[in-house]
């Protein structure tokens, strides 16, 4: 399956922000992320119409999550930026050609179509049971202290690894 570049920085953003308790603006995710603030901006925007994360506005404003990260999947944030339409589509290719299949013959997917829709399940569960919390927990076991950094930064505050 091919994914834009929008869903890793969406992913990153989400993950950071479920380790924040204060509202972070799009330009300090941006330059955490060292991505073009422009570009982060349009994703926040998908992830908000989602429900995913909302703005807060003034002076201390920015993005929070919706709801807790152990409530949001991979998943989630994949189909808020590139949308929910499968990845493949059958076109009945089957009727097209100087042998093409009858309209009764086509009632039943073929077996290619039945391999990219179990594989596209297969694909949309995996990332349904991996939440933002699972993500932050495996950032946290293989770089300690990575998300402490993270959220101090965020925060503006000096952090000082152990």
């Amino acid at each position: 399956m091919k994914m834009s570049a929008g869903v890793e920085w969406s992913l990153h953003c989400c993950t950071a922000l479920s380790t924040s308790a204060r509202p972070v603006p799009v330009t300090k995710l941006a330059e955490l992320h060292g991505v073009s603030q422009t570009y982060l901006a349009k994703h926040m925007q998908a992830l908000s119409r989602a429900g995913l994360i909302h703005a807060v506005e003034g002076r201390d404003g920015g993005y929070l999550l919706s709801r807790p990260g152990a409530e949001i999947s991979v998943y989630d944030v994949v189909q808020a930026v590139d949308g929910p339409e499968p990845a493949f589509r059958c076109t009945e290719i089957r009727q097209q050609g100087p042998l093409p299949a009858t309209g009764e013959a086509c009632k039943v997917p073929c077996g290619i179509a039945k391999v990219m829709a179990a594989a596209e399940t297969a694909w949309r569960d995996s990332l349904q049971a991996v939440t933002l919390a699972d993500l932050a927990a495996t950032l946290d076991s293989t770089s300690p202290g990575a998300w402490d950094a993270v959220r101090h930064w965020l925060s503006g505050t000096r952090f000082d690894a152990p």
